[in-house]
């Protein structure tokens, strides 16, 4: 978020469109998923298998039955609270609180974007072994130096010469 008013942050985060609100659904998977998927989190989907990390309702496993993108929950089957009137809802858990456990790949639009998601990954672990090869060359930095000393030296020459009547201010 650009901004640090908590108000602005709200009201941002509740009139994100839904392309904006599908990203904030982000769960972090579990430390087998990491290791073969290569990433670390991934929005839930109904039929994914979470395991709740924090509440009440902490250590519950089960498969999401349904997501609300409006109210920005998930409902997993078999966490319920019953009623007064003696029917059972579903209780609604936000997407951070829980940890995928078990992927659904029926999408085949899910199976490409692990697979972009994997291979991000993996350039990006090349392209920061790079850069230090390129750390061992100092000539263009001393080059750049040796400029901006000549700079300074002229500016400096400039600003001592200063007319006898005037004084220091403006």
């Amino acid at each position: 978020m650009k901004t640090i008013q908590p108000r602005k942050q709200r009201k941002r985060l509740f009139q994100a469109p839904p392309h904006v609100r599908y990203k904030q659904f982000s769960a972090t998977l579990s430390p087998e998923l990491k290791a073969s998927h290569n990433t670390r989190s991934l929005p839930v989907r109904v039929g994914d298998t979470v395991k709740i990390m924090r509440g009440d309702r902490k250590g519950f496993e089960g498969k999401i039955t349904r997501v609300g993108r409006q109210e920005y929950r998930v409902f997993v089957e078999g966490i319920t609270r019953e009623k007064v009137d003696g029917s059972t809802i579903l209780i609604p858990i936000h997407p951070s609180k829980v940890m995928i456990t078990n992927l659904n790949l029926d999408d085949k639009w899910r199976k490409e974007a692990l697979k972009r998601k994997g291979k991000d990954k993996l350039e990006e672990k090349v392209v920061e072994e790079e850069p230090e090869m390129e750390k061992k060359s100092k000539t263009p930095k001393k080059r750049r130096r040796r400029k901006t000393e000549a700079r300074t030296a002229e500016v400096k020459v400039t600003t001592k010469a200063k007319p006898a009547g005037q004084k220091g201010g403006a």
